[in-house]
Formats: C-alpha cells, sequence, structure tokens
C-alpha cells in the first residue's frame, strides 16, 4: 500500500473472495502477546525489536485450531506450534 502497488492489493483482495480464512481474535493477539514477551524474557525473539512479529501471530492462529504450519521458517514457529517445511506436509 505505501509503496502504491495497487495490483498487488487487488490479488490479495482476490484471494480473499476465493479463500475461506480465520479473522484474528482478540484473544489470539493477547495469546501472541504472551508468546511474544515470553521468547523475549527467555532472550529468544523471533524478530527485531522494533518490528512487527508475524510469526507469534501466526503461531496464535495455528494454535486456535490446532493446524501444522507450513513454512520455510521452522525455526522460529516451531518454538511455539508445531511447523514443518511445506514441502514435507502430505
Amino acid at each position: 500500500m505505501r509503496a502504491g502497488l495497487t495490483r498487488g492489493i487487488e490479488r490479495l483482495n482476490g484471494f480473499k473472495r476465493k479463500l475461506h480464512y480465520l479473522p484474528i481474535t482478540t484473544a489470539t493477539m493477547l495469546r501472541a502477546a504472551e508468546m511474544w514477551a515470553d521468547t523475549r524474557r527467555r532472550g529468544l525473539p523471533t524478530a527485531d525489536p522494533k518490528d512487527l512479529d508475524g510469526d507469534v501471530i501466526l503461531a496464535a492462529q495455528a494454535e486456535r485450531v490446532k493446524a501444522v504450519v507450513a513454512t520455510d521458517n521452522v525455526g522460529h514457529l516451531s518454538r511455539f506450534v508445531e511447523a514443518r517445511r511445506w514441502q514435507e506436509i502430505a
């Protein structure tokens, strides 16, 4: 959005119409905050201190629905939930 790349935004809106997704709730965001704080206390952050940590938000969503996260970032996400490389998931 910041860069004015409207084509990409249009593609994302198209996915929204075609795919089912689970909205992020306040409870999920609070759980993500707990995960974020815990990893910081243990000295194991998954993002720069100034960054929004998408890993913990994704992990909190996956935990909520008891899902395995398909990712190339198994190292960070497996701290919170079951995570596997997407190529390994049948």
